[in-house]
């Protein structure tokens, strides 16, 4: 039998280090591999497979529009799915943001949304406004303006050099705050230490702030006080700052409505959608803008100065429409928002569990933490690896998770995230329970030999 690890194959692999298991066909929640192991997939991939495995309406769209228009170029051409993706992604924005530019990746959506943010001030006249200001921590992408915001040190640490300089603040994460979410006047969960970087930075010079109104997996599916981006908007508003909201792992629906900052009852200058936009069928992502941040840019320059070859894609496009189609013909966010509700009270009998320090998330995403001192909230060392073995241990039992590590510190801290399909069963998030039990089991008696640490013995008992 084959094996699927870097230097046998001629595929470079995302990890040169790891095997992988053959992957052979996908339904529903479940994925198969090809010796016929099921996996029971709890974060859609990479948080994108939002309406299942295997939707026939999504490929028999793709089909029918490569079999009339596949691509043409964006600077040339206009098209009916682009169009339509457009007039349906504005129907649900935030009045006023009804612009809508289409890329593939998430990554390329942060870039091409920061270029605006600066292309904007420079047409305005205010070139000197150049300032990021992101959180920490945080992740907005892999290309470098976007890794730039990012606040992950173990992927910054090879490309520093090649950085833009990005201010930034602490996220709002109650579990790791000092206060832990229940002082009203700690700067970092009431907002109010992004309008100290401001004044720090210089207003004149702060072009946006970038932040993820939930967060992804940096902080674990943390989420901020209800009060909080009112108050970052507030902030925004007077300092003349564009406020910048990568929804591109919480939109779409992912938090129970398509976007997960309307819950705060507040609207960015700027959105970015991605990752389930395209039902984990297509690369898609979006930027969208209001016709106050375009027009200077169409007086100016004449269009954003971020060309890309796959731009406003026919075939990607379409896929999009079909997409949202789907969700709103089978009510998917409404029922995403009901079964989160009954994720989050199953998930929530973890924290009996050992090592697992807090459950948290919104609609159906979810982040559980690992400590080695529950009442201390002490993470692991980094040296234990406990997320990673974590991870490796739920896919042995057939269980597909989201391993994040470095999040307490910047060095230590392990957590997993789940974002299971729209479409799961409450008896399958009994399944991802029971699942994650014995893989915790495993880890626990992984983890002392892996950290060079003698912990106490723990295990887990099975759920009823």
């Amino acid at each position: 039998m084959a094996t699927f690890r870097y230097p046998n194959s001629p595929v470079f692999y995302r990890r040169l280090t790891h095997a992988y298991p053959l992957a052979v066909r996908g339904a529903g929640c479940w994925l198969y591999d090809a010796a016929g192991k099921e996996y029971l997939d709890a974060c859609g991939g990479a948080f994108v497979a939002s309406l299942g495995h295997g939707v026939a309406d999504i490929a028999e769209a793709i089909a029918r529009q490569a079999r009339r228009l596949a691509y043409v170029n964006g600077t040339a051409f206009t098209h009916e799915p682009v169009e339509q993706l457009a007039a349906e992604i504005a129907r649900r924005s935030p009045p006023g943001l009804d612009k809508v530019y289409v890329l593939s990746s998430g990554s390329e959506a942060v870039e091409a949304a920061l270029k605006l943010a600066r292309q904007y001030w420079v047409e305005r006249g205010k070139r000197e406004k150049h300032v990021v200001i992101a959180l920490r921590p945080s992740y907005h992408g892999n290309t470098l303006l976007a890794l730039s915001a990012s606040a992950r040190e173990h992927y910054r640490t090879y490309f520093h050099d090649w950085l833009v300089d990005v201010r930034r603040v602490p996220a709002p994460y109650p579990y790791r705050c000092r206060c832990g979410g229940d002082e009203a006047g700690c700067p970092v969960c009431c907002g109010d230490a992004l309008e100290g970087a401001i004044l720090d930075a210089g207003p004149e010079t702060v072009a946006a702030f970038i932040a993820e109104p939930v967060g992804g997996s940096s902080t674990g599916a943390s989420v901020p006080r209800a009060d909080y981006f009112r108050r970052i908007r507030d902030i925004c508003d007077r300092h003349e700052v564009l406020f910048v909201a990568d929804e591109v792992l919480t939109g779409a629906g992912r938090t129970g409505t398509w976007t997960a900052l309307e819950q705060f009852g507040v609207a960015p200058d700027l959105m970015i959608l991605g990752k389930g936009l395209g039902g984990g069928v297509v690369p898609l992502s979006v930027v969208v803008a209001p016709e106050r941040i375009l027009d200077p840019v169409a007086a100016g320059a004449g269009g954003l100065m971020h060309a890309q070859t796959f731009s406003h894609h026919p075939v990607a496009c379409a896929a999009g429409v079909a997409t949202i189609t789907y969700l709103e013909a089978h009510g998917l966010i409404e029922r995403c928002a009901r079964m989160g509700v009954l994720l989050h009270r199953r998930l929530a009998e973890l924290m009996d569990l050992p090592a697992v320090g807090d459950v948290r998330g919104r609609g159906l995403l979810a982040g559980i933490e690992f400590v080695a001192d529950k009442g201390a909230r002490t993470p692991f060392p980094r040296a234990a690896r406990f997320a990673e073995t974590f991870a490796a241990a739920a896919l042995a039992e057939g269980l597909i998770v989201w391993p994040n590590v470095g999040h307490a510190d910047g060095v230590n801290g392990d957590l997993v995230c789940l974002a299971p399909p729209f479409v799961i069963t409450e008896e399958e998030i009994g399944e991802i329970v029971a699942r994650f039990r014995g893989a915790l089991n495993t880890t626990l008696a992984a983890v002392p030999a892996a950290s060079g640490r003698r912990q106490p013995s723990a295990s887990v008992k099975e759920a009823p």
